[in-house]
C-alpha cells in the first residue's frame, strides 16, 4: 500500500511540477504569415475587407459541422464585424481601422481572450502578397495544448497559415470562373427608386458599392419596404484627372415614397428606355470584359447609343444571394436608340370595273 501511495504522490508532484512549469512559461507571441495570390491587390482587399466572405476560408480549428456564424448589418470596413459559436466557444472579429487597398487592423476575441491582428496587402510581381500578423498572449489551456504540439507559435501559426492557404485557393478559383454573354436589345420599365450618390477613387468602387448596397438593404428593412426588383447602380461620370468615379446606388420601389430631411438618400424616378443587355456571370472585377464585348456588339450591329442616359448595372444575383462570386449575375445595361423596323409600303392595285374584267 505504501508503494502505491508513494507512486500516487510522485505522480501528483509531477503533475503539479508540469503545471507550474507551463504556467510560468511566457505566453506572449507574435506570428507572421503570408501568401501570394495571382490577382490584383484591389480584389484581395475587397474580399478580406468584407466579413461575409470569411466563413468560406477561415480555419478556426473547430468542428465545422457544429460551428455557426453570425453577420451583423455592417460587415465591411471600419466597424465591420462577424462572430461565431461552436459549443461553448464564442469568437468575434471586428475591424478597428482600414486603409483602402493597403491594410486592415482588427481585434480578435475568443472566449474573452483578445488578440491584435493586422492584414497588409502589397503589390508583388504577377499578383499580390497578403501578410497576416497576430500579436497575443496564450491562456493556460492553450499553453498546455502547445506544450505537446511543438510550442505556442507552431500551434497557433498553423491555424492562420491554413486560413491563408484556403483564402488563396478559394479566391483564385472564384475569380477565374466567369462568363459574358450579350443578350441584345431590351426595354427597361419606369420605376421609382431610392438613391444615394457618391464619388470615390476608381480602385475603391467595388468595395464602396458593396457597402452602400448593405446600407440600402438596411434602409428598406427599417422602413418595412420591399424592393420592386433588384438593386442597380447608375454610373454618373468619371474624372481621369484625379482617378475618381461618381455613381448612384439605387433600390427600386413599388410606389413613390417621401423621406424626411435630413437624409443621405433621395427619391427619383427612372423613365423607360431601351438598352443593350449583357450578362456578366462572375465577380464584378470582370465588368470591363462585359463592357468591351457589349461595345463590340454595338459597333458590329451599327447600333446608336443614347448618350443622354447613363450606363447602368442591375445586381440580379449578388452577395446577398450567394457568397460564391462565380455565381453572381450582373446585368450590364448600355442605353441605345430603339431599332427602327421599316415596314414595306403596300402596293395598291388599281380598281377595276366589272366591265373591264370581262373578256370579249
Amino acid at each position: 500500500m505504501k508503494i502505491i501511495k508513494y507512486i500516487f504522490l510522485l505522480i501528483l508532484l509531477a503533475l503539479v511540477g508540469i503545471s507550474v512549469y507551463i504556467a510560468t512559461q511566457n505566453g506572449d507571441y507574435t506570428i507572421k504569415r503570408s501568401t501570394f495570390i495571382k490577382v490584383p491587390k484591389e480584389i484581395v482587399f475587397n474580399y478580406v475587407n468584407d466579413y461575409r466572405n470569411w466563413d468560406q476560408w477561415i480555419d478556426l480549428e473547430v468542428n465545422s459541422s457544429d460551428i455557426t456564424f453570425d453577420f451583423p448589418e455592417n460587415t465591411i470596413g471600419q466597424g465591420g464585424a462577424f462572430s461565431w459559436k461552436n459549443g461553448n466557444q464564442d469568437g468575434k472579429i471586428e475591424t478597428l481601422y482600414v486603409k483602402a487597398n493597403d491594410s486592415i487592423s482588427q481585434r480578435i476575441s475568443v472566449d474573452g481572450t483578445v488578440t491584435q491582428s493586422s492584414l497588409t496587402i502589397k503589390d508583388s510581381i504577377g499578383g499580390t502578397k497578403l501578410n497576416w500578423t497576430i500579436i497575443g498572449t496564450a491562456d493556460f489551456k492553450t499553453k498546455i495544448t502547445a506544450t505537446f504540439n511543438g510550442g505556442i507559435e507552431q500551434l497557433i501559426a498553423k491555424m492562420y497559415q491554413n486560413s491563408l492557404n484556403n483564402f488563396t485557393a478559394m479566391l483564385t478559383k472564384e475569380i477565374k470562373t466567369f462568363s459574358v454573354e450579350v443578350i441584345g436589345e431590351v426595354k427597361i420599365d419606369s420605376v421609382f427608386y431610392v438613391k444615394q450618390t457618391v464619388t470615390v477613387p476608381q480602385r475603391d468602387m467595388n468595395s464602396k458599392i458593396s457597402f452602400l448596397l448593405q446600407k440600402m438593404d438596411k434602409f428598406f428593412r427599417n422602413g418595412n419596404l420591399q424592393m420592386n426588383g433588384k438593386p442597380f447602380v447608375i454610373y454618373e461620370s468619371t474624372n481621369p484627372a484625379n482617378g475618381t468615379i461618381t455613381f448612384t446606388v439605387c433600390g427600386p420601389l413599388k410606389e413613390e415614397i417621401f423621406v424626411s430631411a435630413p437624409s443621405d438618400v433621395e427619391i427619383a424616378k427612372r423613365k423607360p428606355f431601351t438598352a443593350l443587355k449583357t450578362i456578366l456571370k462572375g465577380d464584378y472585377s470582370h465588368r470591363n470584359e462585359a463592357i468591351k464585348k457589349a461595345m463590340s456588339y454595338i459597333a458590329e450591329k451599327k447600333l446608336n447609343r443614347n448618350t443622354t442616359l447613363k450606363n447602368m448595372d442591375v445586381y440580379a444575383r449578388n452577395v446577398s444571394d450567394s457568397k460564391s462570386p462565380s455565381q453572381w449575375i450582373t446585368e450590364v445595361l448600355i442605353p441605345i436608340e430603339p431599332t427602327v423596323i421599316l415596314v414595306p409600303t403596300a402596293v395598291i392595285a388599281p380598281t377595276l370595273n366589272i366591265e373591264d374584267a370581262i373578256v370579249e
